[in-house]
């Protein structure tokens, strides 16, 4: 169904893909996700790979609401410490820079190899970063979110939800097209410029998203989302993330961005599963 090609390597996406997170960051809001020495980043990565993950999206800026401004040096040189890394121990490893920054994304695509671009800001915060990627040859990742990271979450509003962020898609899926991007991945942004009612409404009309015919990623791992609903916290909204990815997998989600690798690669192959039994 969906195929992106990663540096020369053509990656299916017919089957659902984990996308493991590893953050090397002080400040991500999941503590359970950070990861700033070697031994750390080490284990991390083997354990994505171990327990199912396919793709490892490495980030140096945290995007939670209110966080600390991370300067574009501070990220450089925390990126350049991971992916080396990273490199070192799963030289094949398909990886994904999460970064709205197009010298960034730069960087890491020419000294690391690095095989996607996850761009949290849909291009909006840096005007260079459709022509960077397109230049660069390599997967994008266009996510929606309404205002930027430290103020996104203060009042959010929408007219109408599902046509804006269509919309936001078509215009700039058809610039990336002008300039040669071939392979986008849709994130609509779940907790980026949206109320838990936004969220949900969202994910009750996912499957809408097909219609632009390019493989959607859902990012719901341990989000407020979950937790405010729930009335309890980060650490243990495991089961209500489990819950949700399992409704997007049902509804063509292609890739999950997720903390809990093992839970994620359950729920893939229990729909796979599920799917295969309606073709009989």
């Amino acid at each position: 169904m969906y195929t992106i090609n990663c540096q020369g390597r053509l990656f299916d996406l017919s089957t659902p893909q984990v996308m493991g997170i590893l953050n090397l960051t002080p400040d991500s809001f999941y503590a359970g996700s950070r990861r700033q020495d070697e031994a750390g980043i080490v284990a991390r990565c083997h354990q994505i790979v171990s327990e199912g993950g396919t793709m490892i999206d490495v980030g140096a800026y945290s995007s939670r609401p209110g966080a600390d401004n991370v300067t574009e040096e501070e990220e450089m040189d925390r990126l350049r410490y991971g992916l080396r890394i990273l490199r070192r121990e799963l030289p094949k490893a398909v990886v994904s820079v999460d970064t709205f920054r197009a010298s960034v994304a730069k960087m890491c695509v020419e000294e690391y190899g690095a095989d996607i671009i996850n761009d949290i800001s849909g291009g909006s915060l840096d005007n260079q970063m459709f022509r960077t990627v397109a230049q660069l040859g390599v997967p994008y990742i266009l996510m929606h979110m309404q205002g930027e990271p430290r103020t996104m979450q203060q009042a959010p509003h929408y007219e109408d939800l599902l046509r804006e962020i269509c919309l936001y898609f078509a215009r700039r899926v058809q610039s990336l097209r002008e300039i040669g991007v071939r392979d986008v991945i849709l994130d609509p942004g779940f907790g980026f410029g949206k109320t838990l009612e936004h969220n949900y409404e969202l994910m009750q009309h996912l499957e809408e998203f097909q219609a632009f015919g390019l493989p959607v990623l859902v990012g719901v791992s341990r989000k407020s989302m979950i937790y405010k609903l729930l009335d309890n916290s980060p650490e243990a909204a495991l089961n209500g993330t489990t819950v949700l990815n399992t409704i997007a997998l049902m509804k063509g989600a292609r890739i999950l961005r997720v903390h809990d690798v093992y839970a994620a690669s359950e729920a893939v192959r229990i729909t796979a599963k599920m799917a295969e039994s309606l073709t009989k």
